[in-house]
């Protein structure tokens, strides 16, 4: 069995497809391709790929758009390509959920530097104590420990998975279809009520922890974010 990492390239510009498919393969990863945004969240979820290169401007759906929903169900790295000058500034701020973005004309090298950069810090944050930390909230994952202002906060585990998944994308918001995915690892069936019964015991916990501040926001009709 391949221990290549796969990666799918959402791209519709066949030169770049051939440069980036060409020196991808040749740098030993195991890459598939796509042409269309229509289908792209549907062919992620089924082929669950481990890297994605994702272009602004695809036909059918954009990068911005797929990015979003792909963020509603998985963490998977994800790098924008663009060539609109225009979606600098926006995609600079990463709001939508990739984590680095690469301007049109480039070269293959300069793609698979900025992979790397990314897979080191994913692979650097499993070999360390994980630690989490935001506002005054700080969460020792191998410890299972939440600190609020130094003082220790009780927290259950659905509790715990909950604020580890808002504190590592602070600011993103997530859909409560994702974050039932991740606090309910036995996959058991939970309603989106029970999602929001654990989201109001955990912001009443660290409220109160913080003299009333509140970091944990719902976004009417999509989810949660902690800002």
């Amino acid at each position: 069995m391949s221990n290549a990492l796969k990666v799918l390239v959402i791209e519709d510009e066949p030169k770049i497809i051939e440069i980036l498919q060409t020196y991808m393969e040749r740098e030993g990863y195991q890459v598939s391709v796509l042409s269309d945004g229509a289908d792209a969240v549907e062919v992620i979820k089924q082929t669950e790929p481990e890297f994605i290169i994702l272009d602004l401007m695809l036909p059918n759906k954009d990068g911005f758009t797929i990015c979003k929903e792909v963020r509603q169900f998985s963490t998977v790295p994800i790098i924008m390509l663009t060539a609109r000058v225009d979606e600098i500034d926006r995609l600079m701020g990463l709001e939508f959920g990739a984590d680095d973005y690469v301007c049109k004309p480039f070269s293959p090298r300069e793609v698979v530097a900025r992979m790397r950069t990314i897979m080191r810090r994913m692979e650097a944050s499993l070999h360390k104590e994980e630690e989490l930390a935001y506002q005054g909230v700080t969460l020792n994952v191998d410890r299972f420990q939440c600190q609020v202002g130094g003082q220790l906060v009780e927290l259950t585990p659905v509790e715990f998975r909950l604020l580890q998944t808002l504190l590592a994308r602070p600011g993103v918001v997530h859909s409560r279809e994702l974050l039932m995915k991740v606090c309910y690892v036995d996959e058991r069936v939970v309603s989106t009520r029970t999602i929001d019964s654990h989201v109001k015991n955990l912001r009443s916990k660290l409220s109160n922890a913080m003299h009333g501040k509140d970091l944990l926001h719902s976004i009417y009709g999509v989810g949660y974010k902690l800002e």
